[in-house]
C-alpha cells in the first residue's frame, strides 16, 4: 500500500496467524474492560446525595451537589420531556448569581491520563422566559467555547479529548450578559493510553462523530466501552450495507470503534460514483484531525475487489486501499490538516476495483490549544483543604485558584510563569470568621511570602510549621485568641528584620492571650510589630528628595521650549491664552477644547463644562497622572487651571487632530495610505506599552479609541485623554475591580461582565482601533442592514480568504499583502474573547514593527500628503452599555 501526505494507517504487515491470535485475544478482553472505573457521571440538578443507574445505558449517575458550591436546580418543562430524551437532560442547574461558577472534579487516575470530557446542556424553557441563553465555558483557566442554543427542545453537547496536566478538572460557566448559564450533565471517561495520541499537538475538540449506514439511534455505552456517542446519519444517493457478524478491532486500530458501529456502512448508490463528504469549519482558523474507519462487511466473490483512493480538497491523502474483511482499519491524520474555508473528503474507486468505495464511520476533531497551566497541584490541594476545614464561603473560591488573572480567588495572590505552574505567593483571610487552629494545609503553600490571618477567632498555639515557610516575609496574626509563645524561629526572624510579624489579641483583650504573656515580648518588652518606624521615616525622606529632584529637572526641561514658570494657571490667564475662548478645536464628553498660545507656542485647552459626564475626580486624575508620565507617544501636559468653578487642562497642540478624523474624512487631502496607518498605530502602541510596562505602578488607559490618538504636525501619534485611567497596586496586582467605563464598541466585553480591569482590557480596545484602521470602518458598523461589531465583520470576511475584502477599499490594493495579513491576524488576536489569549503590548509593538518593515521593503516611503489644522477632539465617554 502507498501512503501519501500525512494520513496514516493503523495496520501492520503481519502473518495471518498473528492476526487471528490478535482477534482471539481482543474478543477475550473486550468484556473484561467494560466497567465504569474510569467514569465520572454527573446528573446536574438532582437532589444532593441522589444516585441512580440509567435504565438504558446502565451508567451510574450521581448528583452534582458535591462538585459545585453555587447554582439553583430546575426541571425542563414537561412539554420538552419526550419519551426518547435522556434522563440526564431533564434536570439542570442554573447560575443566576456570580459571573463565574465552577465544577471541580478529581478523577482517581490523576494527571497524565487522557480523558473524554463531555458536557450536556438543555434549556427546555425551565425559567418560563422563552429566552435562549448564551454563555462561555472554560476548561480550567482556558476558554473552551461559547454555548448557543438553536431551540428550547434541542440539547447541546460539548466534547473534548484532553490529557490532564493536573489532578483536578475545573469546568466553569461564565455569564457574558446574554442569559443565565446552565448545565445538564457532566461525563468524564478515561481513555486507553494509546488512543488519540495526536493530543500531543493539543486537545481534540469534537466536531462530528458519525455512524454511516445506521437506521437506529445513537450508539454509546455499553456497546462502546468508552461511552463515545456515535450518531446515525442519513446520506443521500447511497446504499446501506450491514452484517450480523461481529466486526473486530484486533491489531489494526487503537481507536477501537465498537462492532455495533462498524457492522454497517454506506456505498454509492450508483457503482461508478464517488463519495463526497463536505463540511465547513466554525472558525476559519480551525485545524482538523480526521479518523476514518473502514471494514469490509460484504462477502466478496473471488472475482470481486474493492479498492479506492482517499482525497482531501483534491489532494491524495491515502491509497490505494482495500478494507479488511470484518476487521476495522483506521486511517487518520498524522498532523493537523491544512486550514481551508471548506473541506471536501472524496473517496474514489481505482481502475482495478470492481466494487464502489465503502465507509463505516468518521470522526472529525478540531485542534484546541489549552496552553495555560493550572495551579500547582500541591498548592491547589492545600487551598481546597483550607476552604473545607474553615468552611469558607467566598463566592470567587471556585475552580482553579489562580485560573486566569481575571478570576483569581479573592484574597489569593499568585505568581505566573509561561513555563511553570502558577504558585500561591500570598493569602489574605483577614476578618473571614475563621475558627479553630491554624490549618496544617498552610504548610504546603511553600512559596508563600505573605500570610494574613488577622482578626479572626483562631485559637491554640501558633504552629512551628510556619517557621518552615522559607519565603515568608509578612505574617499577620493579630486579633485572634492564641495561647502560648510564638515559635522561637519565627521570633528570631522578626528580630532580624527578615519577617514582618504582627501578633496579639487586640480584639478581645483576653488575659490568656499570648499578647499579655512575657513569652510573647522581645527583650525590651515591646510587642513585635514590623516594619520599623525608622524605616518608614527613611523612606519618606528619600521620596521627598526624589520629588524635589524631579521638579527641578522638569522645570529645566520645560524652560527650553515654553515660557512656563508654573504649571497652574488662573482662569483669567486661561482667558488670555485662548483669546477669550475664541477658537474652538472640538467638543467632547469632558467639555470644549480651545486653541491657545503661550508665548510663541500653540496649545490646546480643554475646559470642564458644568454638564460634563466627567467631573472633578476625572479632572484631577488626568492632571496628576500627566504630571508624572513622560513619553514621546503620550500627550504632554503644559499646565492646568483649578480656579474655583473653572477647571481645565492645557496640552501641547496637535496640529493634525485625531486619527479618526482622517480615517473617516470625506476629503482626499486627509487620506492615510497603508504605511502611514501602520506608523500611526505603531506610535500609539509604543505609548500604551509605556503605560503598561514602563510605569510603576502600571497604568491602564481604559478609553483607547481613534479620537484619543492625536497627530502632531509630522503625524507622530500620541495617546491622549487620561481621565479614566487607573493604576494597579504595587504589590501583587493582577487586576483591580472598578466601575465599568469606556466607549461602546471599544469596551472589553470581559471587563464589562466581570468589572475586573487588567492591561488586557486596553489590548482589546487597541485591537478594535487596529481593525478600524485596517478596514476603514467604524467599531460598530452596518452589515446586511444590521449593526455588527467590527471584529465579527472581519471574522465573516476572513472565511472568504481574500485580504482585499478586509482592507479599506480606498487604498485600492496599494499595500503589501503579507503586511496586511499580519496586521489582521494581530488585530484579531488582540480582540480574542479570552483576555489571557491576547498579546501583551510589548508583543503588539514587535508585530506592528514587523508589519511596517515588510511594507517599507515592498515599496519606498511616500511623502506625507496631509497638512493643515484639523478638528481636535480630546474626549472621554462614560457609557457602561455593552457591545
Amino acid at each position: 500500500m502507498k501512503v501519501s501526505g500525512e494520513m496514516k494507517l493503523f495496520q501492520g504487515f503481519l502473518p495471518m496467524f498473528i492476526v487471528l491470535f490478535g482477534l482471539i485475544i481482543t474478543s477475550v478482553l473486550v468484556h473484561a474492560q467494560n466497567d465504569q472505573s474510569g467514569f465520572i457521571s454527573i446528573d446536574c440538578g438532582i437532589d444532593k446525595g441522589s444516585t441512580y443507574t440509567d435504565n438504558v445505558t446502565n451508567i451510574n449517575y450521581v448528583s452534582d451537589a458535591e462538585f459545585t458550591d453555587s447554582g439553583e436546580i430546575h426541571n425542563i418543562l414537561p412539554i420538552y420531556n419526550s419519551f426518547d430524551i435522556d434522563t440526564q437532560i431533564t434536570t439542570l442547574r442554573s447560575f443566576p448569581q456570580n459571573t463565574r461558577n465552577c465544577y471541580t472534579l478529581k478523577p482517581t487516575q490523576g494527571k497524565g491520563n487522557r480523558y473524554l470530557i463531555r458536557l450536556r446542556f438543555m434549556y427546555g424553557n425551565y425559567d418560563f422566559k422563552e429566552q435562549l441563553p448564551e454563555f462561555d465555558v472554560y476548561l480550567g483557566p482556558d476558554y473552551w467555547d461559547t454555548i448557543k442554543f438553536n431551540s428550547s427542545s434541542k440539547p447541546v453537547n460539548m466534547e473534548i479529548i484532553h490529557v490532564l496536566s493536573s489532578d483536578y478538572i475545573h469546568v466553569c460557566l461564565v455569564n457574558t450578559g446574554r442569559g443565565t448559564p446552565l448545565i445538564s450533565a457532566i461525563e468524564l471517561r478515561l481513555l486507553a493510553g494509546n488512543m488519540y495520541e495526536e493530543t500531543h499537538f493539543g486537545s481534540l475538540y469534537l466536531f462530528a462523530r458519525v455512524n454511516f449506514g445506521s437506521a437506529f439511534g445513537t450508539v454509546r455505552y455499553e456497546a462502546d466501552k468508552y461511552d463515545r456517542l456515535w450518531s446515525p446519519i442519513s446520506w443521500p444517493n447511497s446504499t446501506y450495507l450491514y452484517t450480523l457478524d461481529k466486526v473486530y478491532s484486533g491489531l489494526f486500530t487503537t481507536i477501537d470503534p465498537p462492532s455495533e458501529v462498524m457492522s454497517d456502512a454506506i456505498t454509492p448508490k450508483y457503482p461508478k460514483e464517488s463519495f463526497k463528504i463536505n463540511w465547513s469549519p466554525d472558525n476559519t482558523s480551525d485545524k482538523f484531525f480526521m479518523y476514518m474507519h473502514f471494514a469490509e462487511i460484504e462477502i466478496l466473490k473471488i472475482n470481486q475487489k474493492r479498492e479506492f483512493n482517499i482525497y482531501l480538497n483534491g489532494n491524495l491523502s491515502y491509497g490505494p486501499f482495500s478494507p479488511l474483511n470484518h476487521t476495522t482499519t483506521t486511517i487518520y491524520s498524522g498532523k493537523p490538516e491544512i486550514t481551508a474555508p471548506t473541506y471536501t473528503l472524496t473517496i474514489n474507486k481505482t481502475k482495478n476495483s470492481t466494487l464502489p468505495p465503502i465507509i463505516n464511520a468518521l470522526e472529525l476533531y478540531t485542534l484546541k490549544k489549552l496552553p495555560q497551566n493550572q495551579t500547582y497541584d500541591q498548592d491547589a490541594t492545600a487551598l481546597w483543604s483550607i476552604k473545607s476545614n474553615y468552611k469558607i464561603n467566598i463566592k470567587s473560591w471556585q475552580g482553579d485558584p489562580c485560573t486566569t488573572q481575571e478570576f483569581v480567588w479573592e484574597g489569593i495572590g499568585c505568581s505566573y510563569s509561561d513555563s511553570e505552574f502558577p504558585r500561591i505567593v500570598s493569602m489574605n483571610l483577614s476578618s473571614s470568621g475563621l475558627n479553630g487552629g491554624i490549618d496544617p494545609g498552610i504548610a504546603n503553600l511553600t512559596m508563600l511570602h505573605t500570610l494574613d490571618l488577622s482578626n479572626n477567632n483562631l485559637t491554640g498555639y501558633v504552629p512551628d510549621f510556619l517557621s518552615g515557610l522559607n519565603f515568608l516575609t509578612t505574617l499577620f496574626l493579630i486579633g485572634n485568641n492564641f495561647v502560648g509563645p510564638i515559635p522561637a524561629e519565627l521570633q528570631a526572624k522578626a528580630n532580624k528584620g527578615s519577617l514582618s510579624l504582627s501578633f496579639g489579641s487586640e480584639n478581645t483583650g483576653d488575659p490568656t492571650s499570648s499578647c499579655n504573656m512575657n513569652a510573647c515580648k522581645n527583650k525590651k518588652g515591646n510587642k513585635i510589630i514590623v516594619p520599623l518606624i525608622s524605616s518608614v521615616a527613611s523612606l519618606f525622606v528619600i521620596m521627598i528628595a526624589l520629588i524635589a529632584i524631579w521638579m527641578i529637572k522638569k522645570q529645566k526641561e520645560h524652560g527650553r521650549g515654553l515660557d512656563i514658570r508654573k504649571q497652574q494657571y488662573t482662569y483669567s490667564e486661561v482667558q488670555s491664552i485662548t483669546d477669550n475662548f475664541s477658537v474652538v478645536l472640538g467638543k467632547g464628553g469632558f467639555g470644549t477644547v480651545y486653541h491657545g498660545i503661550i508665548g510663541d507656542t500653540q496649545v490646546a485647552v480643554k475646559m470642564l463644562s458644568g454638564s460634563s459626564l466627567q467631573g472633578d475626580k476625572e479632572f484631577q486624575a488626568e492632571a496628576y497622572l500627566l504630571l508624572g508620565i513622560h513619553h514621546k507617544n503620550l500627550i504632554s501636559l503644559v499646565g492646568y487651571c483649578n480656579d474655583e468653578n473653572h477647571k481645565g487642562i492645557i496640552y501641547e497642540f496637535m496640529a493634525n487632530g485625531n486619527l479618526e478624523s482622517h480615517l473617516f474624512a470625506d476629503t482626499t487631502s486627509s487620506f492615510l495610505n497603508w504605511e502611514e496607518r501602520l506608523q500611526i498605530v505603531c506610535d500609539a502602541a509604543h505609548g500604551l506599552e509605556y503605560l503598561h510596562h514602563g510605569c510603576k505602578p502600571p497604568i491602564v488607559h481604559r478609553d483607547i479609541k481613534g479620537t484619543n490618538i492625536l497627530l502632531n504636525e509630522s503625524f507622530q501619534a500620541k495617546l491622549a485623554d487620561f481621565g479614566l485611567s487607573k493604576a494597579f497596586p504595587t504589590e501583587g496586582g493582577t487586576h483591580i475591580s472598578t466601575a465599568v467605563a469606556g466607549t461602546p464598541g471599544y469596551l472589553d466585553p470581559e471587563y464589562y461582565t466581570s468589572t475586573r480591569l487588567t492591561e488586557k482590557s486596553d489590548v482589546y480596545s487597541f485591537g478594535v482601533v487596529l481593525l478600524v484602521v485596517i478596514t476603514g470602518q467604524p467599531a460598530i458598523t452596518m452589515y446586511d442592514n444590521n449593526n455588527i461589531h467590527i471584529h465579527r465583520l472581519v471574522n465573516l470576511k476572513l472565511a472568504e480568504g481574500d485580504i482585499n475584502n478586509i482592507v479599506d477599499p480606498r487604498l485600492q490594493g496599494d499595500f503589501d499583502i503579507n503586511s496586511a495579513w499580519k496586521a489582521v491576524e494581530l488585530a484579531m488576536a488582540c480582540v480574542a474573547h479570552t483576555p489571557s489569549r491576547r498579546p501583551t503590548m510589548t508583543e503588539v509593538v514587535m508585530e506592528l514593527n514587523d508589519c511596517l518593515v515588510v511594507e517599507r521593503a515592498c515599496q519606498e516611503t511616500k511623502p506625507k500628503k496631509l497638512t493643515g489644522l484639523l478638528s481636535l477632539n480630546l474626549e472621554s465617554a462614560y457609557d457602561p452599555t455593552p457591545i
